[in-house]
């Protein structure tokens, strides 16, 4: 936790973490607007991450398609997952490749949580966890931002191209091409 901080004193942390319990916050952020729509659920199943696509559904406008970029983990392939989108034609699941969750725009906004609100918050209970992500995700949609590249899918591939060149000796896109056909 963090110690209580004085003006002009550098944060401290103390030595030891107590863990009060846990929290799963699923996230869908609109990479258009930057607006993000969450629920927090004890468990991280297939039947929460239903309960999810069930409020995503109601909160897009009908008529608009929804593409989710989702990573590999098991809960987001189950069969009940797949029957459910199978009676949602609109949904469109898209998986992010092993290690590259970095693709996906909502991890970004993972980030920004755990680094403005959660490493700096003291939270005795799961309640308290729950009512300052809640509090902080209704702040950013009160004036959210999309994330923007700063530089074009060429430039990355490049930049990543010339370091794989020197580590591994195969440039980034015979690497993702190979990973594209494995997947």
């Amino acid at each position: 936790p963090v110690l209580p901080m004085m003006p002009g004193m550098p944060e401290r942390r103390t030595h030891d973490y107590r863990r009060h319990g846990i929290t799963s916050l699923f996230a869908a952020f609109n990479v258009a607007d930057g607006t993000v729509i969450t629920e927090l659920h004890r468990q991280h199943r297939a039947t929460e991450f239903k309960k999810f696509l069930a409020t995503i559904d109601k909160t897009v406008p009908e008529g608009l398609d929804v593409y989710i970029v989702a990573d590999n983990y098991g809960t987001h392939k189950t069969p009940a997952i797949k029957a459910w989108l199978a009676k949602h034609p609109r949904f469109h699941m898209h998986f992010t490749p092993t290690g590259s969750s970095w693709l996906n725009q909502v991890e970004r906004w993972f980030g920004h949580l755990t680094e403005q609100k959660i490493r700096r918050g003291t939270h005795k209970s799961v309640q308290a966890l729950e009512a300052d992500i809640r509090a902080w995700v209704k702040s950013w949609n009160d004036d959210p931002k999309p994330f923007i590249w700063k530089k074009t899918a060429d430039e990355i591939l490049d930049s990543l191209s010339r370091y794989l060149q020197r580590v591994t000796g195969q440039t980034a896109r015979d690497q993702l091409k190979q990973r594209i056909s494995e997947a």
